[in-house]
């Protein structure tokens, strides 16, 4: 399995103003192939290279290797870009940002990430320093520093390829190493995980992570950015520019918070983890105004990553279940009824979607009711059968970026 360490160098002036020259050269190649691809209409790396390979050798002093990653870089930008038209992420057909997306070339920031391979960068983990290519020539002996754990990762694992990242003036390198999987365990029944916007998870044991608190930090920052935006001085600007990602490292920390306590509890318990599929949820649900900040807010894919690697770190097996086999039994373990559930199917044996011990019966007035009975019907939703008759739980779960 593959992790992405992040460490942060420590250049010399001298040497981050190569850094800086490097990455703005490679970024400047980058825009003017993307351009070329769009006018010739070719996106395959091998074919665009035909084009382009002597070109931005040549006129941007890059290697071989960063020629050919400038290449490929495009490629997959593209790629990317393909697949976000066809999600629909970027408009509906015949829309402005749509036709904008079609027509136009990518382009790409000066800070945009460089990706290196092990013939442009070579890591010395007992001085701490890298050795990397730059078109002022290689520099050696750059010294990076970060946590024990990242630290310890560089030396000890396998490392892949890494991206030089120039971010709020500071120099990094995010490295991918390769780290063992623990062999998976066989689970005596699973935890289920209802996710949603009063409480970030609910488990099937009745747990609650991220609530009040969390919801009041992220009102609050809310107002703060409503005020510094509405100011509208360059001291504001400055401001809403150093705040604009403690949000989202926040968000991230108390992902990483989440997704340890339940992966850490299915371990202890020799179960495995069960999730709601919700992939498209976004497209597929109606809210108020106020509720949509609060649903795009929070990064609910990344909490589904993070519980997916450390999963398999832990030898955690994890599964997605069809969200609709769950509503009518989620309706009736809130208010208590009893009754044929009118979503699953019936069969010779009976209900294909009966449990094998009854849900919990929560008060209709418990403010977790809702949410516990719906982590507690994916938990024990029946692996064999859904509403539409396919399998209910995915043993691959296909979070964006996992």
């Amino acid at each position: 399995m593959k992790l992405v360490v992040q460490v942060k160098l420590q250049p010399t002036p001298e040497h981050a103003s190569a850094l800086e020259s490097t990455l703005r050269a490679c970024n400047t190649a980058a825009s003017e192939v993307a351009a070329l691809a769009r006018d010739v209409g070719v996106y395959r790396n091998y074919d665009l290279r035909k084009h382009v390979y002597a070109g931005i050798r040549n006129d941007h002093g890059l290697g071989a290797q960063a020629a050919q990653h400038v290449i490929k870089k495009v490629c997959d930008a593209y790629k990317t870009l393909r697949a976000n038209i066809r999600a629909g992420n970027l408009g509906k057909p015949g829309s402005k940002r749509r036709r904008s997306a079609e027509t136009n070339p990518i382009r790409f920031r000066w800070q945009a990430a460089q990706p290196y391979d092990a013939r442009m960068l070579s890591w010395q983990p007992d001085a701490q320093t890298v050795s990397i290519w730059t078109v002022a020539g290689r520099l050696k002996g750059i010294a990076y520093t970060g946590s024990p754990d990242q630290l310890k990762a560089i030396a000890e694992l396998p490392i892949g390829e890494s991206d030089l990242v120039h971010r709020d003036g500071m120099w990094l390198l995010s490295a991918s190493v390769e780290v063992a999987e623990a062999e998976p365990i066989d689970p005596q029944g699973f935890i289920g995980v209802d996710m949603g916007i009063v409480h970030i998870a609910t488990d099937s044991d009745g747990r609650t992570y991220a609530g009040k608190e969390l919801n009041r930090y992220r009102r609050r920052q809310i107002r703060l950015r409503q005020r510094l935006q509405a100011k509208g001085t360059k001291s504001a600007k400055r401001l809403l520019a150093r705040r604009r990602r403690t949000e989202a490292r926040h968000a991230a920390n108390v992902n990483h918070v989440i997704s340890k306590s339940i992966v850490a509890e299915a371990e202890r318990t020799s179960r495995g983890i069960a999730v709601e599929e919700l992939t498209g949820i976004r497209q597929r649900v109606r809210l108020r105004k106020p509720q949509r900040a609060a649903l795009h807010s929070w990064s609910f894919a990344q909490l589904g990553q993070f519980l997916t690697y450390k999963g398999r770190r832990a030898g955690v097996p994890m599964v997605q279940v069809d969200p609709g086999i769950r509503r009518g039994r989620v309706r009736s373990a809130v208010t208590g009824t009893s009754g044929t559930d009118p979503i699953r199917p019936r069969s010779s044996a009976g209900h294909a979607g009966s449990l094998p011990t009854p849900i919990t019966t929560l008060p209709p007035t418990s403010p977790n009711a809702v949410s516990t009975a719906g982590a507690q019907s994916i938990a024990r939703t029946r692996p064999d059968l859904s509403p539409r008759g396919e399998e209910t739980r995915k043993p691959a779960p296909s979070w964006a970026g996992s």
